[in-house]
């Protein structure tokens, strides 16, 4: 007959929901990839020099190649 153990480790299946979510923080902006394959970026604060925008780029360093562009525009 098994006894419960108050100190033995609880073992529990919990599903994860949502899938972790990591950001990128690249010259005052914040670049989030979505699950539809998009990267959603805003910038940190305000004033915005550049307004959010979402890009369908498959690499970081796309994305971050498109906020140098947007920001040499902006100037």
């Amino acid at each position: 007959m098994p006894t419960h153990d108050p100190y033995a480790p609880a073992l529990r299946v919990v599903p994860d929901l949502e899938p972790k979510r990591w950001i990128v923080r690249y010259r005052g902006f914040v670049l989030m990839p979505q699950s539809d394959l998009t990267w959603l970026v805003r910038p940190e604060r305000s004033p915005m020099p550049v307004l959010p925008f979402r890009t369908p780029a498959s690499s970081l360093a796309d994305v971050k190649a498109l906020v140098d562009w947007r920001l040499t525009r902006a100037a």
